[in-house]
């Protein structure tokens, strides 16, 4: 058998007081797709920048080899020469650059001194047109989806004669059809013999892909698998350290009153570029409303409709405890009784340079003055007992948010949002990019926060989360309502065909 590609042997990577990895092994054989899996913290970020080149030689114990032979990367540009290609989560493209300009950034082409701009589009557009992209080469990649600049991003790699390609959360930001397109790709560059390294926390895309599976915990490798012959369980066992028996966790629902209804709710955004047409709803106290469809259906845009924050209201009633709710504004919908944990929560919720007991204070800071004056000693003991209650993994209430674990942040978020004491909780893909233990936990949070009155809608992109923690389920399609189901009524292919408008689903 040949040599892998590349290769981790025996590699440990400290920092200040933290041993990042221990003793970590890992290759990536010529035309295999090898899933790196683990909770946020576990190290496949760090071992991810060592076989990229961001940490260089000399910095770690252990070696790396590249076709059986030791590298010694000093630099990204090292790896890079290798063949190595990382694809990070946020991306290394110039949103102002075209397309073209993107993918040859760096390595232009040259006629008579000058940069030959026709070779430049030549070669942007035979590559892409080898991924199957067919994107104007002039347009700003700004302008593109998520899923066309990852697709640039490739090309841009895959120009450079990259070998191995690492995905970190590859389809994290993209919708449905661009994920199964780029699923579709990493099957094919597997048979054109590229390695792939692929990390993402979504187990289905990792059993659907991967020809093996290494899941590391607390900087060391666990375990390392032929996809064929793992199990979902025995992944998250050793993902987690321990059994996990229900990943959504039951409860018995103890419903009250209706808190939020929606009758022939009729919204449309700026320019009328989206609307929402005639949806009618209701959740009680102490049930889960879950809000499904594919991407664009105005699932988002519903969740931000109802606190105040999207569209203008065109017909429809909201009522709020049996009150007419109309907010025009996040704080008149705070006041009313609402919270909202929006989907993006680097950029719509955290204030990222601030520290995690700011971040958890930001809706109660108006309960905390006393005057002028923030009561300090009232705040800290607020902000520890959330850090308890919510199990939030951080060195200090002081340090920076920004630093924290996605499953983390997430609950810094869920817990600004319930001290805000709402009688509604709008939740929006509260667990995208987040690790499985950390999903227990918010779900076990949710069911908590049910369990005392809370009436939730719940919008989620994963079926099996749809399903595994509503009580009801309202689909969406087209900014309207394509079908409600109750939890014993719902199944995939039910919430698939409404989603899809297929006879049987709405």
């Amino acid at each position: 058998m040949s040599a892998p590609l590349l290769e981790a042997r025996g590699v440990t990577k400290t920092f200040p007081g933290v041993v990042a990895l221990k003793g970590v092994n890992f290759d990536v054989r010529a035309g295999e797709i090898h899933a790196l899996c683990g909770e946020n913290g576990a190290g496949k970020s760090t071992l991810i920048k060592l076989l990229s080149g961001v940490h260089p030689f000399g910095s770690y114990e252990g070696e790396l080899l590249v076709d059986g032979a030791p590298a010694r990367f000093l630099s990204v540009a090292d790896a890079q020469t290798a063949g190595i290609a990382a694809i990070a989560q946020e991306l290394a493209l110039i949103p102002a650059l075209s397309v073209a300009e993107n993918v040859r950034l760096g390595d232009w082409p040259t006629k008579s001194g000058l940069v030959d701009w026709a070779e430049t589009r030549r070669d942007a557009r035979e590559w892409l047109t080898r991924l199957g992209l067919d994107a104007d080469i002039d347009t700003p990649v700004e302008k593109l989806s998520a899923g066309e600049r990852q697709l640039v991003e490739i090309a841009k790699a895959l120009r450079r004669r990259a070998r191995v390609l690492i995905l970190d959360e590859p389809t994290a930001a993209l919708a449905e059809a661009e994920a199964v397109r780029l699923m579709d790709l990493t099957r094919s560059l597997r048979k054109d013999g590229i390695g792939i390294i692929y990390i993402s926390h979504r187990l289905e895309e990792v059993f659907a892909l991967a020809d093996r599976v290494t899941v590391l915990r607390d900087g060391g490798t666990v375990s390392t698998r032929s996809a064929s012959q793992a199990d979902r369980g025995a992944v998250i066992r050793d993902m987690v350290g321990r059994e996990i028996a229900d990943l959504f966790p039951r409860r018995a629902p103890k419903l009250g009153e209706v808190r939020l209804r929606a009758r022939g709710l009729s919204a449309r955004g700026t320019g009328g570029l989206r609307e929402l047409s005639d949806i009618s709803f209701e959740v009680r106290a102490g049930e889960v409303l879950g809000i499904g469809g594919l991407m664009g259906a105005g699932r988002s845009e519903l969740l931000l409709h109802l606190f105040g924050a999207w569209g203008e209201r065109v017909s429809g009633t909201l009522e709020l405890d049996g009150r007419a709710l109309e907010p025009e504004s996040p704080a008149q919908a705070l006041a009313a009784g609402l919270a909202l944990v929006a989907e993006d929560r680097r950029r719509q919720g955290l204030v990222l340079d601030h520290s995690v007991g700011f971040n958890l204070s930001l809706s109660t800071l108006d309960r905390l003055a006393r005057g002028g004056l923030i009561d300090a000693a009232a705040e800290a003991e607020l902000n520890e007992r959330d850090r308890e209650e919510l199990r939030i993994k951080t060195p200090s209430l002081d340090a920076r948010v920004g630093g924290l674990s996605g499953g983390n942040q997430q609950k810094v978020l869920v817990g600004r949002a319930r001290r805000s004491a709402p009688e509604v909780l709008l939740l929006d893909e509260p667990t995208r990019g987040v690790d499985v233990g950390a999903k227990v936990e918010i779900y076990e949070l949710i069911n908590r926060m049910t369990e005392r009155g809370l009436a939730v809608v719940l919008v989620s992109s994963e079926l099996p989360e749809l399903l595994g923690m509503s009580d009801r389920i309202l689909m969406l399609r087209g900014g309207r309502a394509a079908g409600e189901f109750t939890r014993a009524e719902a199944t995939q292919e039910k919430l698939i065909a409404a989603a899809l408008g297929h006879e049987g689903g709405a």
